[in-house]
């Protein structure tokens, strides 16, 4: 069967909108279901009933009641209102106090001649789901009233059994379904919180990465903008074409990022820094790598590393004036380490900006590499990049955040 055609109820979405839709079929279908019961017994009932006109009104005023409701309710797509709900109350409990003098003595009890009672049920269900506790608990009581002159205010004799049940039921009745209304609305109300939620996480998600994915780019544009070297702009015009194919990927639907984290392909660390070191030949940069020549890291991280170094080093170019630019890679038994180093202006390291912050520290922190900075201003910069086992699990400082929302 096609996913667009899909069976009732698949239809109703999981919404406090869907879950009103629902309550206005489970309406209909106890007020419908009432008066389908009603039906059989209408004809015995006017032949036996002392006022046969009077009853006949009394029974077409219940039915066209029960159809007007549940019309309402499934065109309005939820349960009945403040207004009709008072209406329908009060039709059921007039129906009530005059059943006595329509009906005749021996049909009171146990016969579907004798509808109100039941009909008096049906609207303490559905009127169940009001807004308003005072209405909802108001009518309650007023036709539990109604049904004591029902029974002509005496509950004595051979009727009090049942008389007593029948009270009990509209009690129960009436809280569960009270308690069945409120609940599922709390439920719903929590679903779609949760939606909104999620679709905020999706959007600040989607927003991140735009920002790790467009950062580079826009600096090395800026760049390009400005006077230099036919080296320094040759350089440039590569750096920029690689950050090109990435935005590409970004706009196409694809993920920027090369493998996932999990990724089981390997590839060594060194050319990867060497080739970023190569695109910045205008700095005054030496690449140590010898000690960290046996690095492997998955596919992901090589991805993730090469952004951050290049946005690292476009942060030396464009702001720390440095004279001195060390990249050193190690390697160690507890892990390896990435360290970039310049003797420029440096910065105050609690006013990261967002090429620092998401490109590097938040996207290594989510390939598992921790990211530490040391920085004064005067002092240059150090930023030193964990892996392997010592590297704390892969987190970002958004999660924290998440959490903490």
């Amino acid at each position: 069967m096609s996913s667009r055609r899909r069976r009732w109820p698949a239809e109703l979405p999981t919404t406090q909108a869907g879950l009103e839709r629902a309550f206005s079929y489970f309406v209909a279908g106890v007020r419908l279901g009432t008066l389908a019961q009603m039906v059989p017994a209408v004809g015995i009932g006017v032949q036996t009933s002392p006022r046969p006109a009077a009853y006949l009104v009394c029974w077409l005023a219940a039915a066209v009641a029960s159809v007007a409701g549940s019309v309402v309710a499934l065109v309005r797509r939820r349960p009945l209102g403040t207004a009709a709900s008072v209406a329908d109350l009060a039709l059921a409990g007039l129906l009530l106090i005059l059943a006595p003098l329509v009906l005749a003595p021996e049909v009171l009890f146990g016969t579907w001649m004798a509808y109100q009672p039941a009909y008096a049920l049906s609207i303490i269900i559905t009127a169940s789901g009001v807004r308003s506790p005072v209405l909802w608990a108001g009518g309650l009581g007023g036709l539990i009233a109604s049904y004591v002159v029902y029974l002509g205010g005496d509950l004595s004799g051979p009727v009090t059994p049942t008389a007593i049940g029948n009270i009990l039921t509209y009690v129960v009745y009436g809280l569960v379904c009270r308690m069945f209304f409120g609940y599922t609305r709390r439920i719903a109300a929590d679903a779609d919180a949760s939606r909104a939620h999620a679709a905020e996480l999706a959007r600040r998600e989607e927003e991140r990465r735009a920002q790790v994915v467009m950062h580079n780019g826009v600096a090395v544009m800026r760049l390009l903008t400005e006077s230099g070297t036919d080296t320094s702009r040759s350089a440039l015009i590569d750096l920029a074409e690689a950050e090109l194919q990435r935005m590409r990927s970004y706009l196409r639907g694809r993920s920027p990022d090369g493998p996932e984290p999990g990724d089981a392909a390997t590839v060594a660390l060194a050319p990867v820094v060497e080739r970023v070191c190569g695109r910045f030949p205008d700095l005054p940069l030496d690449a140590l790598l010898d000690l960290g020549a046996e690095v492997r890291v998955p596919a992901g991280h090589a991805d993730a590393l090469e952004r951050a170094l290049e946005s690292l080093l476009i942060n030396v170019r464009v702001h720390a004036r440095a004279y001195s630019v060390v990249v050193h890679l190690d390697h160690g038994p507890d892990g390896w380490t990435l360290t970039v180093r310049d003797d420029g202006v440096g910065f105050d390291p609690a006013a990261t900006g967002v090429g620092l912050r998401e490109v590097v520290i938040g996207e290594l922190a989510r390939h598992g590499m921790r990211v530490e900075v040391e920085s004064a201003l005067g002092d240059g910069t150090t930023v030193t990049v964990t892996g392997g086992p010592a590297a704390a699990p892969g987190r970002s400082p958004r999660d924290d955040l998440v959490e903490a929302e």
